[in-house]
């Protein structure tokens, strides 16, 4: 009976579906009110696969801490070094990286989590969670089987009367490949929210299928799709899919407040209501 299928991002590994139902599904209801939608539980579904990040259980005194030696090279290390100019350049009180290290951090990567910490973005977020939550990414792009497993929760999640996927951040990726991967799928209508997937080097070149001169395949399920960005989004540095995913993709920008890149603010904005509520009435 599922109508719309929602998609979340990282770090919702202490969570789960009917949770995060209770979370998003007041501020869904929210944005499609203007629009005269109004949806039952029935109709909606989180494709939800935060456990498959969740740290089995051990007998030592909990999670590990983590500091910049314990930065991974590659994805890990760089997504915070964009995350890091990002903020610098939309936040004044954020410290770029051209600023002066200072003899006790001398390290990029301690640099970068210093000037995150002053981040209204990322408030309240310690050192060991923005690891964390780079480290989410990065396994998902570098390890197969968790990358095959999160998809497969997408597409458990989808039924024959899907008609809209509403998708978040590091889900955008997980809804994207998803749908590529199984063009029989009916027609529905896409709709992302601060979602990464037009970050070049980080995200757009890791993505299955692989871009082709630089861009993205358009996903075959795929009728309609919508992409919405908060301009002060860190997470989203690409604001813009159509320069690479086509001229279909239609780019919406909003303001979400000091919280640019929480769902909520992004579910209640008339935009994303307009948007779910266009592929509500598209299919007969």
């Amino acid at each position: 009976m599922t109508r719309v299928v929602l998609v979340h991002g990282i770090a919702q590994q202490y969570k789960g579906a009917q949770t995060l139902l209770a979370d998003w599904c007041p501020a869904l209801a929210d944005g499609l009110s203007p629009a005269g939608v109004t949806l039952g539980p029935r109709d909606v579904a989180m494709a939800f696969y935060g456990d498959l990040f969740r740290p089995a259980g051990h007998r030592g005194p909990g999670e590990p801490e983590l500091g910049a030696a314990d930065v991974e090279e590659g994805l890990e290390r760089e997504l915070l070094l964009a995350w890091w100019r990002a903020a610098a350049e939309t936040e004044s009180q954020v410290a770029g990286p051209g600023t002066a290290a200072r003899v006790r951090t001398p390290h990029l990567v301690q640099r970068a989590l210093d000037a995150l910490s002053h981040s209204s973005f990322f408030a309240g977020a310690g050192e060991r969670l923005l690891i964390r939550d780079a480290r989410q990414v990065s396994r998902y792009f570098t390890d197969p089987a968790i990358r095959a497993a999160v998809r497969e929760r997408v597409l458990r999640a989808l039924t024959d009367r899907t008609e809209v996927v509403v998708a978040h951040s590091l889900g955008s990726v997980v809804a994207y490949e998803a749908l590529c991967a199984h063009p029989e799928l009916p027609d529905l209508t896409l709709v992302t929210l601060g979602s990464p997937l037009a970050v070049r080097g980080l995200v757009l070149d890791r993505l299955e299928p692989a871009p082709v001169a630089g861009y993205g395949r358009w996903p075959a399920p795929v009728a309609r799709w919508t992409n919405i960005a908060d301009r002060g989004d860190v997470v989203a540095l690409g604001k813009r899919l159509a320069p690479v995913f086509g001229d279909r993709v239609v780019d919406v920008l909003v303001h979400n407040g000091a919280k640019a890149h929480d769902v909520r603010p992004y579910l209640t904005a008339q935009e994303t209501g307009r948007a779910i509520a266009a592929g509500l009435a598209a299919r007969p």
